[in-house]
């Protein structure tokens, strides 16, 4: 892996990606942040070396570097699941190749689904903490210690200091933001009435299907960041209705502009 990293790194330095200071993952429906960037270089993942390649329609699969709040970004405009048919490595890999261009701090944000009732759809979740119910862990391979030390600690995933940034924002911009703990499953498949009473019996306030590995190998790297859910729909499982897709995607972008004024907001204060 350290070659290919290597192979990926040098390629992207020699195409302009030069020393960025945040990275950023963009999740489902939620690539609007993208025009707020001044766009230097932008290329798609399947003219990457080692690169994986985005398989969801509404992922648009673009590493994008430029400008944003007076910093130099590095942006997936796309991200990649094990539901996808990759490997923790291959979901995992953009993160080390934007940790070894120098990124100090990664943002990342997903859709997901409220398991808290008291959370509503169109709203915004604050990572604190994370459940991870993957089955596996991008950091299970022969050689890892050579990236980073193997038995990474996890006390507290999410930088605090980052956090409570974000949450100043949001009070200062009147954004409703909850904090919570996000559950990461396999999927593709939605959860059934009686996932969604478990999940909600040890502890999550969210459900999603990615976020965790990245945040997993972050840490791996020593990586300060912070994550953003927005809530696409409501997990009620003595209510519960089947999903629209549309509806979600409409969802997170109605949501979207709150995340952006974040993410723009706390890039300007790190």
């Amino acid at each position: 892996m350290i070659k290919y990293i290597e192979e990926t790194t040098e390629f992207l330095q020699e195409k302009g990606f030069d020393k960025p200071e945040i990275g950023i993952i963009l999740g489902t429906g939620l690539g609007q942040l993208i025009n707020e960037i001044e766009i230097i270089k932008e290329i798609s993942y399947n003219h990457i070396p080692n690169f994986p390649t985005a398989t969801v329609e509404f992922h648009k699969g673009k590493l994008i570097y430029g400008k944003l709040a007076g910093k130099t970004v590095v942006v997936m405009q796309g991200r990649f699941h094990l539901y996808e048919g990759y490997s923790l490595q291959d979901v995992t890999y953009p993160v080390r190749i934007m940790h070894q261009l120098g990124i100090k701090t990664l943002l990342v944000s997903n859709a997901s689904g409220a398991v808290n009732l008291d959370f509503k759809k169109g709203e915004l979740m604050l990572i604190d903490d994370h459940i991870n119910l993957q089955g596996g862990s991008p950091l299970a391979f022969k050689g890892v210690e050579q990236l980073g030390t193997r038995f990474t600690d996890m006390s507290a995933p999410y930088d605090q200091s980052i956090n409570t940034k974000l949450e100043t924002i949001a009070k200062e911009k009147h954004i409703n933001l909850h904090k919570g703990v996000y559950a990461s499953v396999l999927g593709p498949q939605l959860e059934t009435r009686a996932e969604y009473r478990y999940l909600k019996t040890i502890g999550a306030d969210a459900v999603g299907m990615s976020t965790v590995p990245e945040v997993i190998v972050a840490n791996h790297l020593g990586l300060p960041l912070a994550a953003v859910s927005v809530l696409t729909d409501e997990c009620d499982p003595d209510n519960l209705k089947p999903i629209n897709i549309d509806e979600i995607i409409a969802l997170a972008g109605k949501a979207e502009p709150d995340m952006i004024t974040l993410f723009k907001e706390v890039i300007q204060s790190l």
